[in-house]
């Protein structure tokens, strides 16, 4: 499901438990694992919600192999970083940003074959794969520092090529306007929009410009980790209660074009607390309406940064507005790509949303020609 689109059922609970989190407070959750209201909001929640089978793993489960990678601690919790290829110079390190609910295996279609042209890193965002728990709320501008730390700590130097799909167009958009002089150049894999559709508890489609309440974005937090052991009880079982759906699904299509381990690793993940608590980020609307803000700026804020913006040849929409969604989609990557007078709007003709899944050849021609242009 594209992070950029209609927010489906199952992502009710994280809702739920990012209400909590926003209202109450991370450090404030042992006082109040009673609370009423929230208790009558996850029994809810849990009444929408299928039986879950006996789970085959728990937290205590390793990952089903070592991470490929190096863990590496950025302020008491650590970051898995997989970096493949050989530098060339002064060619742009290649950084790849998964979507959603995904991460670093998400580009083993990718990063193999980049790595021959090319020095790139994919990660995993904390929570998530092999990276421990981090602080919360998970924001955009959270996930932005600890990423920037991350490869200050590796030692990986600017400038970068960034690459984004779907949510992870959001995370690398943030990324560039906040340390620009590090990003030279930039590939949007079927990014997410900026104004999206949500779906609302009574069934009614609203834009995400409609639910910013303009409350302030916290600061980012160097210290103090979120533990399994300060969610609540009530909402740990309630976390754990999707989890065996989840882990079923973990490889349905296209997801089952990956290399088995990488499905394998996946099956592991989505049976995991971090993987659920590594979406919650009750300020998403708030970060929308900042990103917004920050391209009307100008007409054309990347400037000259080479650009290119893949989007799906193959519609996902479906009903009787599916055909008008679909070509509000394109509007939206193409309105993306104008954001440089070096940008580029590329049509993935046998993708959906998963483009570096459905065409893997095709985003690493993408990166290709981005950090060529970057040379010239």
């Amino acid at each position: 499901m594209p992070s950029g689109s209609i927010l489906i059922p199952s992502w009710t609970l994280k809702i739920a438990f990012a209400r909590y989190l926003q209202s109450k407070g991370v450090q404030n959750l042992k006082r109040i694992r009673e609370n009423r209201l929230f208790i009558a909001t996850l029994s809810a929640v849990f009444l929408l919600m299928p039986s879950a089978a006996a789970l085959t793993q728990t937290e205590t489960t390793p990952p089903p192999f070592p991470a490929p990678g190096k863990l590496i601690d950025i302020g008491g919790w650590r970051l898995h970083l997989n970096c493949t290829g050989e530098s060339r110079g002064s060619q742009p390190t290649v950084i790849l940003e998964a979507g959603k609910g995904d991460f670093s295996v998400e580009w083993s279609l990718v990063q193999p074959e980049v790595a021959k042209f090319a020095r790139v890193c994919s990660y995993d965002r904390a929570g998530d794969g092999w990276s421990d728990l981090g602080p919360h709320p998970r924001t955009f501008h959270q996930i932005v520092y600890e990423l920037h730390t991350l490869l200050e700590k590796a030692g990986v130097k600017p400038p970068l090529v960034l690459v984004g799909h779907s949510y992870g167009g959001w995370l690398v958009r943030l990324y560039a306007s906040t340390y620009q002089a590090d990003v030279a150049g930039m590939v949007l894999v079927e990014a997410g929009a900026d104004n999206p559709w949500r779906l609302m508890p009574d069934g009614k489609l609203v834009r995400a410009a409609e639910l910013a309440k303009g409350v302030p974005v916290p600061a980012v937090k160097v210290s103090n980790p979120l533990r399994v052991s300060d969610i609540p009880p009530v909402a740990l079982s309630q976390m754990r209660a999707d989890m065996p759906r989840a882990v079923a699904e973990a490889n349905d299509p296209p997801r089952d074009k990956l290399p088995k381990d990488a499905q394998r690793m996946r099956s592991w993940a989505l049976g995991q607390i971090g993987h659920v608590a590594a979406a919650v980020n009750p300020f998403e609307y708030e970060e929308l309406a900042g990103l917004r803000a920050e391209g009307e700026k100008t007409t054309q804020p990347l400037r000259e940064m080479p650009l290119i913006v893949l989007t799906r040849g193959i519609s996902e929409k479906e009903g009787p507005d599916g055909e008008a969604l679909e070509a509000e989609h394109r509007r939206e990557h193409a309105a993306l790509a104008s954001m440089s007078r070096k940008g580029r709007l590329v049509v993935a003709t046998r993708s959906g949303h998963h483009i570096q899944l459905d065409e893997p050849e095709l985003v690493v021609k993408s990166i290709k020609e981005v950090l060529s242009a970057v040379k010239r």
